[in-house]
């Protein structure tokens, strides 16, 4: 048994042909919906990058106890399952925040990995000459932006363009190169037995950089906009801003569709649909405009962020062309994996291997909760979302790790100074960790302090009308108590939001 995995990073479901997008043709992606069994309702866990990394890994919440950061040492890891039962596993990518701080115990835990450099102003190229202060890929949002954030994304903004400067043809950018490698490695390996490969790529994330040849399919020559690298904000630009970006991610979405077509190819011609399962997914999806917003991690996670594309091809069952309305979320994939491999599921995976929703759509959950570290808790039984923020603004949670790093960075001497020692969690494997103060994130301006907001997503997928049901509010509150108790939430997290 073999399996595959094409992951993409902020891939919008609702702009995929599959889930009703008609604003690019996509063929690879209508193609894949032939030979699988396609997700209607996927969801998200923990956000954003490296928070849904962990739990792709470990098959359990992140964001009750954690902000971004590595795996722990008492984590379990599916690709390091893999491995240690004779399973190689190795990993192709171009996610940069691999390389950093804190995702640095990630990689590591597959039998081989490669990752190609100079995405998102990844510190990859080196230039000692005098910091630029005009950015044509972001100019209108510099001028809007708050001073502290522009100090911080203007350094990145420069060594952009200078990676930028190495892209001169489809051959030389990071999502062709990660393809690449995965073709390779499935040229290599394909007379073999008893693998897993990850092919991930962080496409289509910010910035929406691609080939003329996918920026032609929706700019005429002499109307290219510059801008695609839209900040973590409230809209204050234009419509007309907000459209010319748009076209930037439906052609970054083009170059995702074409290099999915690889692997189908390759899947074709060696004819591995017979014993090779097939997943394609994302980590979250990313708001262009709708509520009122670039991106994500500001805002309540609406459903352009936390409804994701999946999808599944089970050589155990054989199904395709079929659609799924079970609730599934990002913790199922590594028990799916391990499932398929035969390996038995490690008990703090609480996430649910998906072998019968594929084969019958028996369902593994009635809800799930979803959410960033500090953010509004949501929860959804697939029809209703509730979204709920935290009781203060400015309320006190912690960081409970045993590995002090955030996104780039170290934890400072200071935020270690306030470490105390706390006894171990249920899922610790009887470790103790670090309780450190975590950073105040402020809530976003959609909700209030202790307010809730529920949706009807089935009748309003776009979120645009809130609804009042004391019914369906007060049995989301329940589960929401049970999935927090599942998960051993700390206890400031439950009296934050209950």
């Amino acid at each position: 048994m073999r399996a595959i995995m094409v992951m993409y990073d902020s891939l919008r479901l609702d702009m995929l042909p599959n889930y009703g997008g008609k604003m690019i043709e996509l063929p690879n992606f209508k193609r894949l919906e032939k030979k699988t069994v396609t997700f209607d309702k996927s969801y998200v866990c923990s956000l954003p990058c490296m928070p849904a990394r962990r739990e792709l890994h470990t098959g359990r919440a992140n964001f009750l106890h954690r902000s971004w950061g590595p795996l722990e040492p008492f984590d379990d890891s599916m690709p390091e399952i893999l491995k240690q039962n004779g399973i190689y596993s190795c990993l192709v990518t171009d996610h940069n925040h691999y390389l950093e701080d804190g995702g640095g115990t990630y990689h590591p835990r597959y039998s081989t990995w490669e990752c190609n450099r100079g995405q998102e102003g990844d510190p990859w190229k080196g230039s000692a000459a005098p910091a630029r202060e005009y950015f044509s890929h972001a100019a209108p949002f510099l001028e809007n932006m708050h001073p502290h954030a522009k100090s911080i994304i203007k350094p990145m903004y420069n060594q952009d363009e200078l990676n930028r400067t190495c892209f001169r043809e489809m051959a030389d950018y990071p999502q062709a190169k990660t393809f690449a490698q995965g073709i390779e490695f499935i040229q290599n390996n394909e007379q073999y037995d008893n693998w897993f490969l990850q092919i991930e790529t962080f496409d289509p994330h910010e910035p929406f950089d691609s080939p003329d040849e996918f920026i032609a399919k929706v700019f005429d020559p002499d109307t290219v906009s510059d801008l695609d690298w839209p900040p973590y904000a409230p809209v204050k630009e234009s419509q007309e801003v907000v459209d010319e970006v748009r076209k930037k991610y439906l052609a970054l979405l083009a170059f995702c569709d074409y290099s999915l077509g690889q692997v189908l190819d390759y899947m074709d011609a060696y004819d591995m649909w017979k014993d090779t399962m097939l997943i394609v997914n994302t980590d979250h999806g990313f708001l262009l405009g709708e509520h009122g917003w670039w991106a994500k991690s500001m805002m309540p996670d609406y459903q352009e962020i936390a409804h994701t594309p999946l999808f599944i091809w089970d050589p155990r069952s054989g199904i395709v062309g079929e659609r799924r309305q079970s609730l599934v979320q990002t913790i199922d994939i590594a028990p799916t994996l391990l499932d398929f491999f035969g390996l038995e599921i490690p008990k703090d995976m609480i996430g649910k291997p998906l072998r019968q929703v594929v084969q019958e759509d028996i369902p593994v959950r009635e809800c799930g909760i979803f959410g960033a570290h500090g953010g509004p808790i949501s929860i959804t039984d697939g029809r209703y979302v509730l979204m709920i923020a935290p009781k203060e603004n400015n309320m006190r949670i912690n960081e409970y790790t045993l590995m002090p790093t955030r996104m780039r960075n170290r934890m400072s001497v200071g935020d270690m100074q306030q470490a105390k020692l706390m006894e171990p969690f249920s899922f610790t494997k009887g470790c103790p960790v670090l309780q450190i103060p975590a950073k105040t994130k402020l809530l976003s301006s959609d909700l209030a302090a202790g307010e809730m907001m529920l949706f009807d997503v089935q009748e309003d997928p776009g979120q645009i009308y809130p609804i009042e049901n004391e019914k369906i509010t007060l049995y989301l509150k329940d589960k929401l108590t049970e999935l927090l108790k599942e998960n051993d939430a700390p206890q400031e997290i439950i009296a934050c939001y209950m």
